[in-house]
């Protein structure tokens, strides 16, 4: 092949020798990295300068983690390491040593980097030190103190996990403060059980309290005023649940009669709105007939007409009137999927009508059209010549460039 002198030598990192080999230029001196046989020495030395700028991106992105981000220090030097390999060994032409001595001052960035994690890591631990003094004198001050057993016990179960997440300090200390800690709960734990141990007097109250929930839910079950009662249901459960709790028997004694007068409540409301459901069947007869119509749209060959078309149904659909809830859903969903339909035609018309996409299409097509023309010159020149390989690689080339060129124009022809 013969090499024009005055592009090669312009480049300032690379040449083109006469046999097709490309050049890099570096401080060590020339270096292979790799062959051009189809097309001008430009064309060789832009392709393996995309591979420089490549790595110089690769280069760029890691300097602006390094800089920008926490990246561990243990991961930016293992990319470093990786980086100055790639580089080192590359096949592209540019300012290799360049982005080596950038990876090089990055190295010195993340020692410096590595040391100040150490240093947080230090003070970290310091200030993990006094959180954990903080959490034991809390702890020992609730054990004491506390009389909200509750709460006592929920914050020192916080207390617990604030220490796991707190940083690790000196094992001496670590384990005398936290067997103050666990000395905290067990004496917090053995008033809270003496506390209970007292309370019966308080469950007798409870039952009087509960006595008078069912008393009251029980003079409520065969109402009819299914709104008001159904609140009033829902405030004697929060009524419930506030009282406390009584001794196991006496629980699930009244428990079984408060939920036997609900049930007989919420069981004839049911039964009046199942009756109230079955009247409003009519109108779920006149939807499913407006359903069956609008499934008639799909699919759909005019968007126009199709939407005008549901619009007049969905009119007569709100005229209908409610239906019964257990078909609301499934009726209310198959109309939706209409719906769906029909927009989904709208916007592929829309997509087809889109000058700026065919404008697009065309360009695509044009450019195969081109580069198929290139490819059977170059394939007929190796032909002549007889230069099986080249033969080879323009034939493999140009039926990519035919099978590209059979979708692209698929592609321009749904624009029609």
């Amino acid at each position: 092949m013969k090499v024009r002198e005055d592009t090669v030598s312009t480049d300032p990192w690379g040449r083109v020798d006469d046999d097709g080999t490309v050049y890099v230029r570096t401080a060590e001196g020339e270096r292979a990295v790799g062959s051009w046989q189809a097309g001008e020495p430009e064309e060789a030395l832009a392709y393996f300068h995309r591979k420089f700028d490549e790595l110089a991106g690769q280069v760029t992105l890691l300097e602006q983690r390094v800089r920008g981000t926490d990246l561990p220090p243990a991961q930016a030097e293992a990319t470093i390491v990786k980086l100055r390999e790639a580089i080192t060994d590359a096949h592209a032409v540019g300012d290799l040593d360049a982005l080596l001595g950038r990876l090089t001052a990055l190295t010195e960035l993340v020692a410096q980097r590595r040391e100040e994690v150490k240093a947080a890591r230090d003070v970290a631990r310091a200030e993990a030190k006094d959180v954990k003094e903080r959490i034991v004198a809390e702890a020992e001050r609730i054990a004491d103190d506390t009389t909200h057993w509750k709460t006592g016990g929920e914050r020192l179960r916080q207390l617990v996990e604030e220490w796991k997440a707190a940083e690790r300090i000196d094992r001496v200390t670590e384990a005398a403060l936290w067997k103050r800690l666990s000395a905290a709960r067990t004496a917090f734990a053995k008033r809270r059980k003496a506390y209970f141990a007292g309370l019966d007097e308080q469950r007798e109250s409870v039952r009087s309290s509960k006595e008078r929930i069912v008393a009251e839910a029980e003079a409520l079950a065969s109402s009819t005023d299914w709104g008001a009662t159904a609140s009033a249901y829902r405030e004697l459960m929060q009524q419930w649940k506030s009282a406390g709790r009584a001794s196991r028997e006496v629980e699930d004694e009244l428990w079984a009669r408060f939920k036997g007068a609900q049930d007989q409540f919420f069981q004839a409301r049911s039964a009046v709105f199942a009756e109230r459901d079955a009247s409003l069947a009519a109108n779920a007869e006149a939807k499913e007939q407006l359903l069956a119509e609008a499934e008639k749209i799909v699919p759909v060959s005019d968007a126009r007409s199709a939407r005008t078309a549901l619009r007049g149904i969905l009119e007569r659909w709100e005229a209908a009137g409610p239906v019964p809830r257990e078909q609301r859903d499934r009726l209310e969903g198959g109309l939706r999927k209409i719906d769906d339909a029909v927009r989904k035609a709208e916007e592929a018309e829309w997509k087809r009508s889109n000058p700026e996409a065919r404008a697009r299409a065309q360009n695509t097509v044009d450019q195969l059209h081109k580069s198929i023309e290139q490819l059977e010159a170059r394939l007929a020149k190796a032909q002549a010549a007889g230069k099986d390989k080249d033969v080879k690689d323009a034939q493999e080339a140009l039926n990519a460039r035919r099978s590209w060129l059979d979708e692209a124009e698929r592609t321009l022809a749904e624009f029609s």
